[in-house]
């Protein structure tokens, strides 16, 4: 991601590492460190920082997915996600604790493997 961020401030000089912290509402000792840290090591940035800062970036989500090493998530459409919320419902606590947890495991896969 350092590359993505370096590039982008080549083009734009005022959009410092502090101005990015600034836009997307972290410390900018996070931004740094993100520019600083080679690719694969320690977690990054959740889902929604990432969509925040292809906002301020100026670029697609999926290319900073692409240089955070993550999978770009899909989006969902309203009717599906009410849809899936109505059927989760429907499920005993026991249910929907699994689903929860197979959930969570289908996100951690994703962030560790990159994109796809």
């Amino acid at each position: 991601m350092s590359g993505l961020i370096r590039r982008i401030q080549d083009q734009r000089p005022q959009l410092t590492q502090s101005e990015i912290a600034r836009r997307i509402g972290i410390s900018p000792a996070a931004v740094n460190s993100w520019v600083r840290r080679k690719r694969g090591t320690g977690r990054g940035p959740n889902r929604e920082t990432l969509t925040k800062l292809a906002g301020v970036l100026g670029v697609p989500e999926s290319e900073v997915f692409t240089a955070a090493g993550r999978k770009t998530p899909g989006r969902v459409a309203p009717d599906r996600e009410q849809r899936i919320v109505d059927a989760f419902r429907e499920l005993t606590v026991e249910q929907q604790e699994f689903v929860e947890i197979q959930i969570r495991a289908l996100v951690d896969y994703n962030q560790k493997t990159g994109p796809a």
